[in-house]
């Protein structure tokens, strides 16, 4: 698996052969959303549009959107509104606008009640028309009267001007009488052509008149992350990890699966295979307390990450293969033939395989079977033994772990003959025609020798 692309079976294998444990952590993934969500105050949004009437080019638009979300109007607006412990620097974060279709500016306020969040909108689209209003006239200051219309007033006084300077002048036929006139005329012509000229080309005239397009409308519904989402995201992000987590512990295993590479960590040959039917139980050691049950209400009791089990032959069958290798252990031991089996603690494969080749076996030869902690290996003194026979299961150890076993062999004297690697298969029907499986001659042609081959 260490090495294998990860592929759509092993994401269905983990869903398959873990999914209490996964259904666990996705119920927990949606508690944190929930008390998340309870951290989290709920917030409300609304938008009101504002109509900006003439034509307006892009750059334009996105000027005036920053005008409606800038300190100037939000200040205002929060002084106007006047919330307890509320300033214009958090307005400014609940606060946004945007430009849309039609030359509408959409402003849009986020507070923790719907009232609170339809008051905001509201008043922000006010004070950015008032704003701009200002703007357009020429000055930011609020008391200033300038703009348009005071432009108009402006030239209203000095048309009057003109004519009390017309009326004052000497009403005499004097050529400087006249040409003064004359001069006032050519003075209030131009002035009045000027201000029509003004009145045509004058941006802030053409686009003046924003107007609310309505009051906001109260929301109904919380604005994202509501409470059912965070709930969603927890359960889903939990889920995800677990998932992520159970590739990545695949992906840095280090339990050997090959034969030969569990043949170099003990320093032995491989004597063969053989098959043990049923599931394939998780190596663990044996112990009592929490994780005795535990473990098999999450699901993690059995392994995932090996494939499913192949089909194999009957009962007959599979004793045919222990019998071949016991047959093998009768050739390659000299008299008396007497063998200790080293079995890895927790390895419930390996155990069912060392019982049945005892069974096999029927004293010859004579096999007796030892458990060992692969934490700290300790193999019994050597008495009668001719040897050390290791069964074990692949997939469920470490080099490190085997080569300790290795070691604590060497150190009570005893010399690993062989290894047996057992394997679960799924069992067919034992054969009920034919000869019994006692009648069952053995054969003992195998394939390959001492330095390997299965049986």
């Amino acid at each position: 698996m260490s090495e294998d692309t990860i592929r759509l079976v092993t994401i269905g294998r983990i869903l398959r052969r873990r999914w209490r444990l996964l259904a666990i952590l996705t119920l927990v993934g949606a508690l944190v959303g929930y008390g998340a969500s309870l951290l989290i105050p709920p917030r409300y949004t609304t938008s009101a549009s504002v109509l900006l009437p003439g034509q307006w080019e892009e750059r334009q638009l996105l000027t005036q959107v920053d005008i409606a979300t800038s300190s100037a109007v939000v200040d205002r607006a929060a002084a106007t509104l006047g919330w307890t412990g509320v300033s214009g620097g958090e307005l400014r974060d609940r606060v946004s606008a945007k430009a849309a279709d039609g030359n509408i500016i959409k402003i849009s306020g986020t507070a923790d009640t719907p009232e609170r969040a339809q008051r905001l909108s509201d008043q922000v689209a006010q004070e950015f028309i008032r704003f701009a209003a200002r703007i357009a006239g020429g000055s930011t200051d609020p008391g200033a009267a300038t703009g348009p219309e005071a432009l108009r007033k402006q030239v209203v006084e000095t048309d009057r001007r003109i004519t009390d300077l017309a009326n004052t002048a000497d009403p005499g036929q004097t050529v400087e009488s006249v040409q003064t006139r004359t001069e006032l005329e050519k003075l209030r012509t131009a002035l009045q052509d000027a201000m029509k000229k003004l009145n045509e080309a004058d941006p802030a005239t053409n686009k003046a008149g924003m107007v609310v397009m309505g009051p906001a409308a109260r929301p109904t519904g919380e604005a994202p992350p509501t409470r059912m989402q965070l709930i969603v995201a927890g359960a889903l992000l939990f889920f995800l990890l677990a998932v992520i987590g159970h590739l990545a512990a695949a992906r840095t295993n280090r339990r050997l699966r090959t034969e030969p590479e569990i043949a170099a960590a003990l320093g032995s040959a491989l004597l063969g295979t053989v098959d043990v039917p049923g599931e394939r139980p998780a190596h663990r050691p044996k112990g009592r307390g929490s994780r005795a049950w535990i473990r098999p209400l999450l699901g993690v009791d059995t392994r995932w990450d090996v494939p499913t089990p192949r089909m194999s032959g009957d009962e007959a069958d599979r004793r045919i293969r222990y019998r071949r290798l016991c047959a093998r252990l009768r050739d390659q031991l000299p008299a008396p033939r007497r063998l200790l089996v080293v079995v890895p603690d927790g390895d419930d494969i390996a155990r069912q395989a060392a019982g049945q080749l005892v069974a096999e076996a029927k004293s010859d030869p004579l096999l007796r079977v030892v458990e060992v902690s692969v934490d700290r290996p300790v193999v019994p003194d050597r008495d009668t033994e001719s040897g050390a026979l290791v069964v074990l299961s692949a997939g469920s150890w470490t080099a490190e772990e085997l080569v300790g076993i290795a070691e604590a062999c060497a150190d009570s004297r005893h010399e690993v003959v062989g290894i047996v690697v057992a394997d679960t298969v799924r069992a067919r029907p034992t054969r009920t025609a034919g000869r019994s499986p006692d009648e069952a001659t053995p054969a003992l042609a195998v394939r390959g020798h001492a330095t390997g081959g299965s049986v």
